[in-house]
């Protein structure tokens, strides 16, 4: 079993669910959790069994360090982790230094991170047209004064700091091995990079040779890839090409949280990998279910949150378009039974077809910049004083 270390913590598994808005939030982490301790297997060996997370990191929806400071309940709701996480991962986004220091220092001072991950990945629109996310790291000093602000804040108390970053804006301004050498000056605990551009937005093939030139690159602290990782094969074909430290999983377990049993096991050398039936994905669904009333408290929000993943678990499977259209409509739990009790529930795995892409790629498209963002690297004062507005309560991938 490949083992990584996060700072002072030992994941027994070098596995890591990247944040998604709207996915990565607690009942899901619950799910994947609990199927990366089933690959973990009864062979495991002690000083995986003993490690801080045994069957890898899952890492929270992200929050904008503004709301976090301002304390709103979405913000509250996004940090809050569930009693058996061993590992509180949480992952920041911001675009103002002095800003992401204070949500930096609330996480650690008032005990609710044991790990904090910087976006500097997204790009949505709504992201990137402020500065943040993907495109920030074209601004080499501001890129460096986020990471030393959250580090500073984090270290003294052993909580380390990490980076999830893209290739760059787009080919003619890629940034990841500046950002990566410059997070490793900063003192982050690792870096990880989602080999496409923000151009590419998730379309396309994510190169993994820019992870590779990465790993070569930053030497200090482990590297890690992300893009397309759609099996256990998928990442250990990653490590094996690349030389990278561990993976980051993100569409790839949408509607299949049981892909962190075969991950686990991957890295474990077991073949074992996990084939449900249409009655086990049915039953994983119902228990997301459950898990999302108890995490929003209201079972009519829980369902409409739910909605977005019945197309995910059913991808592959028999079911008619009227049925996977009701299944999208749910509203409660008694009418998500109805439903699944409605399916052809004896269906087998469908194997090829329950595998590969899944989820919106979308189409390249030109990254929305602020007014001049491209013409310097350097951050001047009105530029600057832009950004200290610009931490508004969004939230993105």
């Amino acid at each position: 079993m490949t083992t990584l270390r996060l700072g002072p913590l030992a994941l027994g598994t070098p596995v890591v669910l990247a944040p998604m808005a709207g996915v990565t939030n607690a009942p899901f982490r619950a799910l994947c959790r609990a199927a990366g301790r089933d690959g973990l297997g009864a062979d495991a060996s002690s000083d995986v069994l003993a490690s801080d997370a045994p069957e890898g990191l899952y890492v929270s929806e992200m929050v904008t360090s503004r709301a976090l400071v301002e304390r709103t309940p979405e913000s509250m709701r996004i940090i809050t982790a569930a009693p058996d996480e061993r590992v509180r991962s949480v992952q920041l986004y911001g675009v103002d230094p002095a800003t992401v220091r204070l949500a930096a220092r609330m996480l650690v001072t008032e005990d609710r991170a044991d790990h904090i991950d910087l976006n500097f990945g997204c790009p949505v629109p709504k992201v990137t047209r402020k500065g943040g996310g993907a495109v920030l790291p074209w601004k080499r000093d501001l890129f460096a004064a986020i990471v030393r602000a959250a580090v500073d804040e984090a270290a003294p108390s052993g909580v380390p700091v990490t980076v999830k970053m893209r290739m760059g804006i787009d080919d003619d301004h890629l940034t990841y091995l500046d950002a990566g050498l410059l997070a490793q000056e900063a003192g982050a605990a690792w870096v990880a990079l989602h080999a496409r551009t923000a151009e590419q937005y998730y379309s396309g093939e994510a190169r993994w040779e820019a992870i590779a030139r990465l790993k070569e690159t930053v030497t200090d602290v482990p590297v890690l890839g992300n893009g397309d990782i759609w099996s256990a094969e998928d990442a250990l074909a990653m490590v094996q090409q690349t030389g990278c430290d561990g993976v980051v999983v993100g569409r790839g377990c949408q509607g299949r949280p049981w892909l962190f049993t075969d991950l686990v096991a991957g890295f474990a050398g077991s073949a074992r990998r996990v084939r449900p039936g249409l009655a086990d994905v049915a039953a994983t669904f119902r228990r997301h279910a459950e898990l999302m009333v108890d995490h929003f408290g209201e079972e009519e929000r829980a369902l409409r949150e739910l909605r977005k993943h019945a197309s995910w678990y059913l991808k592959g499977y028999v079911v008619g378009g009227e049925a996977r259209a009701a299944l999208g409509l749910v509203s409660s739990l008694a009418e998500l039974d109805d439903r699944l009790a409605a399916l052809d529930l004896d269906q087998a795995y469908p194997g090829e077809g329950a595998e590969g892409p899944r989820g919106r790629a979308g189409s390249p498209k030109a990254p929305s910049v602020p007014a001049g963002w491209l013409d310097s690297r350097d951050v001047d004062a009105e530029l600057r004083a832009m950004l200290a507005e610009a931490e508004l309560s969004v939230s993105g991938g």
